[in-house]
């Protein structure tokens, strides 16, 4: 599937696949040779797997723009990750051209959250009676007291973006401008002590449910 989907992507206008690892050490070690723009990273692997990958590479190359590449039996391991401030997540079987969206999405500063994955880890957290604590700098006060800070608009804001949506997809369904829809998000996000809208969307699958 690596070589293949190098090869397919090595194809695309303006992607150029500067390398491949077989695993989580080896994907950082070709991180710090290569410095790549965007790596696409599994999950379960032998040896490092992508959640300690992702963080190795995340805390020595913050520019590093990270895809997940999952299955939906990983649940609790996308949560991990995406606390770990990696930029989206993507099923394996997508088409290559969703994949290849997926890239330019997140090259160009944006995020990619599934709906359909989100729903099903809001559905796989929702069978556990507790939810699990958030570690830093994702959070400086417990979960409740994070909430308490939030307006009734940001708390339905906050909400949708653990479903998955996108600004334009708020604002229809909240029939509010797209404008209004980003300030509420930046305003969010700062009250939460948040980096992107990504890790205010695990956040959202975390305590706000």
């Amino acid at each position: 599937m690596r070589e293949g989907l190098a090869t397919i992507l090595n194809l695309e206008p303006g992607i150029e696949v500067v390398g491949t690892a077989i695993e989580g050490r080896d994907a950082y070690a070709k991180v710090t040779e290569l410095r790549p723009d965007v790596v696409l990273m599994d999950i379960r692997m032998p040896g490092m797997d992508g959640v300690e990958a992702s963080e190795l590479i995340l805390r020595h190359f913050p520019e590093t723009k990270i895809l997940i590449l999952t299955t939906f039996d990983d649940a609790e391991l996308i949560l991990q990750v995406l606390e770990k401030g990696v930029h989206g997540y993507l099923l394996k079987d997508m088409p290559s051209e969703a994949i290849v969206s997926a890239i330019q999405a997140i090259y160009n500063g944006g995020t990619v959250l599934q709906p359909d994955i989100t729903a099903m880890l809001l559905k796989e957290l929702n069978k556990t009676p507790a939810v699990t604590p958030m570690q830093p700098p994702l959070l400086n006060a417990n979960g409740n007291e994070l909430l308490g800070s939030l307006t009734d608009r940001e708390k339905e804001i906050l909400a949708l973006l653990g479903l998955g949506l996108n600004n334009k997809e708020i604002s229809d369904q909240l029939f509010i401008s797209e404008g209004t829809v980003k300030n509420h998000v930046s305003s969010l996000m700062a009250k939460l002590g948040m980096r992107d809208r990504t890790q205010a969307a695990v956040f959202s699958v975390r305590h706000f449910k």
